[in-house]
């Protein structure tokens, strides 16, 4: 029983109740001055151009998300689709929705007053009193037990208020839901949200990891060395990585508080002698060389570049140590190669290498490019092609 008098007690059961009453309005009044049957089916014919019209699909779809669904209008989460029409195939639905709406609207609000008039005189009669001759039920006479069936009646309204509210919200969410190219629209905008949020990782993770490195390369070696100068050099070392880190952490939170915002910003190889002096000041011996234009590479494929070569280095650092590296960036038509070959460190790679190696993988191929990391010839490397167009 419960149960079944939960509906009565949401607001959205009466609102989807007034938004088929809404839409019987004018063809009534119309009915009214006119007063003939055949105001209806020009009413319907009515409604078919108006379809047509871009901007009705999101007032209609307004309507339901306020009425039907109990969403607010700027809901992200409703099933009802707001924007204007773009297809032929969204004004036929919308044409579909408009006709169902009246002839649904049309039904319900005739059957609902009937039943109403139909209560209100079987408890009249049950007093004897006379009444209309009703359309639903035919009284003959007074009788007191009419006043039994009143309760019918009433059950009957309640289930006409409850079924043709579940019953236009169905084809509200079939009819202005969201057309395949919606939902592929909107499959879009998911990927690009979750390359970002991946993108925003890797970008925390070679950054503040590289910074985090050198801190602890140079702290250690600083230590152990007993040097003052030493020291002091380890100091400035690691005072300059981590306001290039804070700089770079600043840049990644922007872009959580801007979303969509411009990524111009993010260093590029260009910008690349600050990781080099950095892993020289950690005791590395970088050997670097730079050819073909390095100012023509693209934003994207640049900005990619540097952060591979940041996670290089900082996988040298924290895995070989003060060792001799080797970095050639060679910049051609097609292509932009990128090595760093280092001492391999004795040893297994632990699994602590894999989400950097894996990000630089990543990285390459996002770009349609391609990288290899790994044992060479006695050495570990990291090879990188990033293609330009």
């Amino acid at each position: 029983m419960v149960r079944l008098l939960r509906p009565f007690g949401r607001a959205v059961t009466y609102t989807r109740w007034l938004h088929l009453f809404i839409a019987t309005v004018w063809p009534a009044m119309w009915m009214f001055v006119e007063e003939a049957w055949w105001t209806w089916l020009v009413a319907a014919a009515t409604l078919a151009p108006a379809a047509l019209v871009p901007a009705m699909r999101t007032a209609e779809g307004l309507q339901a998300r306020l009425l039907l669904t109990g969403h607010r209008h700027d809901s992200e989460s409703s099933a009802v689709v707001v924007a204007p029409s773009a297809s032929w195939g969204d004004r036929g639905r919308l044409a579909l929705w408009l006709e169902a709406r009246l002839l649904l609207g049309f039904s319900t609000a005739w059957l609902s007053v009937q039943l109403l008039i139909t209560t209100v005189d079987l408890v009249a009669s049950a007093f004897g009193r006379d009444v209309d001759e009703g359309v639903l039920v035919l009284l003959d006479g007074h009788r007191w037990w009419h006043i039994l069936l009143a309760p019918l009646s009433l059950a009957a309204l309640a289930a006409t208020v409850v079924g043709a509210g579940r019953l236009v919200t169905a084809l509200a969410l079939r009819l202005l839901g969201p057309s395949p190219a919606d939902r592929f629209a909107a499959l879009e905008e998911r990927t690009e949200q979750l390359l970002e949020r991946t993108r925003i990782a890797r970008e925390l993770h070679d950054s503040i990891g590289h910074a985090l490195t050198v801190a602890v390369v140079q702290a250690g070696a600083a230590r152990a060395a007993g040097d003052p100068d030493f020291t002091e050099r380890a100091l400035n070392a690691i005072e300059e990585t981590g306001r290039a880190a804070l700089e770079d952490l600043e840049r990644v939170l922007g872009v959580l508080r801007e979303s969509g915002g411009p990524v111009s910003g993010r260093p590029t190889l260009a910008e690349s002698d600050r990781l080099l002096e950095s892993a020289r000041a950690s005791g590395a011996k970088v050997d670097a060389e730079f050819s073909g234009p390095l100012d023509t590479v693209p934003g994207p494929v640049s900005r990619e570049g540097y952060r591979i070569l940041q996670e290089s280095l900082t996988n040298v650092l924290r895995h070989a140590g003060a060792v001799p590296v080797r970095v050639r960036v060679e910049v051609s038509r097609e292509t932009l190669a990128l090595e760093v070959r280092n001492p391999a460190p004795g040893g297994v790679p632990g699994p602590g290498r894999g989400s950097g190696l894996r990000g630089i993988r990543e990285r390459a191929a996002l770009l349609g490019g391609r990288a290899h990391t790994g044992p060479d010839q006695g050495d570990w490397q990291v090879h990188a092609e990033l293609p330009l167009r």
